[in-house]
């Protein structure tokens, strides 16, 4: 389970003691759910899977519409807390899922780091959202000639801040349950993959434009990127500031050759950690322009770790050739709008299929299981035999149904039963 952004606010006596009842009831609740031996079971699947040994598929839920359910209303007035009651009440309701996630012991504060006040990259991106949840964005970098606009990249903690933040949360409910920090660098998971921070500085459009019209200059940024964030990592390292609760994969970050995620160690080195990359903005961009106007620059960032995973809702079907350059490689995403089969018949049992079927499809509208059960037996059937895993995500609707997601997973285990035992 992932870490919450916190922000410290004030309250009064009365809200403050009626919040943290209410996060102590759940805290007790969530520990009851780490404790059960399933987690314990879990672990020993995820850990053998990761590492390329046989298991069948295991189900991870990422996502479940959980604002449509009734569960998700807060009670805390204070912000800071709230984002902790509604991580646990997330959890509790998750947990009734029955897929294969992992429920830890600890909740995570993020420690207040130092950044430019102006964007990840010193420059300010406006944003203009529309009433159904998209957005456009102005990109602010308009001169491939103006890199000196850019903030240089550091790791820096605020202590005394951190502490404060952590220390309220301890206050609550650290004799109940691990409150630990999060301390990794700011410039790691969507901000260190580079794509994601340079489409919102340069536009998707412009962005393959420039590939075309201004190679010289793209590769000038690109490059400037990299080192930046490498230089943060980096800082990150050597203060001691990446722990075994750093582990990025989008999905359960356990595997023989490294440490279980643990909220107790010292200091590790990146070699020791998981690291995720994506790049969906060039999901358009054909596989020797994304080698050479992206997989390049990402590989320096992705083998300074001990293993690392690819690929988010990004097509990359025509790209697995390219990818096995990564030499830390393990997982490589199947995103709904790629090729399961062709993919499967790339990565073979070299890496994890991480297996993405489509969330219109599952649970979106309506709930076919005739449908759903025919998409996932030809999909599973072309990896079967495989290393794959299913993960159900980017689910912005189940139509108000509390029930969806948890009769989707019994269907889904139902076709992995049947797919698997003609394997």
């Amino acid at each position: 389970m992932g870490g919450i952004e916190a922000t410290v606010c004030g309250a009064d006596a009365k809200s403050d003691r009626r919040d943290v009842a209410v996060l102590r009831e759940l805290a007790k609740r969530y520990a009851e759910i780490c404790g059960k031996p399933i987690q314990r079971e879990r672990r020993d699947l995820w850990r053998r899977h990761n590492s390329l040994k046989p298991i069948r598929p295991l189900i991870y839920v990422r996502a479940f519409a959980w604002e449509e359910m009734s569960q998700s209303k807060c009670e805390c007035s204070d912000p800071f807390f709230r984002q902790y009651e509604d991580f646990f009440r997330r959890a509790l309701f998750w947990d009734t899922l029955e897929d294969d996630s992992i429920f830890e012991p600890w909740v995570k504060v993020s420690a207040v780091k130092a950044l430019p006040p102006d964007g990840i990259w010193g420059l300010p991106v406006p944003m203009d959202y529309s009433e159904k949840g998209g957005y456009r964005w102005d990109p602010p970098l308009k001169n491939l000639r103006d890199l000196d606009r850019l903030a240089v990249p550091r790791h820096e903690i605020d202590e005394t801040a951190t502490e404060r933040r952590i220390s309220m949360l301890r206050d609550a409910i650290g004799d109940i349950i691990s409150v630990v920090a999060d301390r990794s660098p700011a410039y790691s998971f969507w901000n260190a993959d580079i794509s994601t921070q340079l489409g919102f500085l340069r536009g998707i459009e412009q962005l393959m434009v420039d590939m075309v019209e201004d190679p010289e200059g793209l590769h000038a940024l690109l490059a400037r990127m990299r080192d930046g964030i490498l230089k943060a990592q980096y800082e990150a390292e050597k203060a001691g500031d990446w722990r075994l609760t750093d582990h990025q994969n989008q999905a359960m970050p356990y595997a023989e050759e490294l440490g279980d995620p643990a909220p107790d160690g010292g200091p590790v080195s990146r070699k020791e950690l998981w690291c995720f990359c994506a790049s969906q903005e060039t999901t358009a961009v054909g596989p020797d322009m994304f080698e050479e106007f992206m997989l390049q620059y990402q590989i320096p960032i992705l083998e300074k770790f001990g293993l690392a995973a690819y690929g988010c809702c990004e097509d990359l079907t025509r790209k697995i050739g390219k990818l096995r350059r990564i030499p830390n490689l393990r997982r490589i995403a199947v995103s709904p709008f790629a090729d399961a089969a062709r993919c499967a018949e790339q990565i073979g049992t070299d890496y994890v299929i991480s297996y993405r079927p489509s969330p219109a499809d599952m649970v979106a509208y309506g709930f076919d299981v005739g449908r759903i059960k025919g998409i996932l037996r030809r999909d599973l059937s072309a990896c079967r035999g495989l290393h794959v895993d299913i993960t159900l995500k980017d689910v912005e609707t189940v139509e108000g149904d509390p029930n969806r997601v948890r009769n989707w997973v019994r269907v889904a285990r139902e076709v992995v039963d049947e797919v698997w035992s003609k394997a």
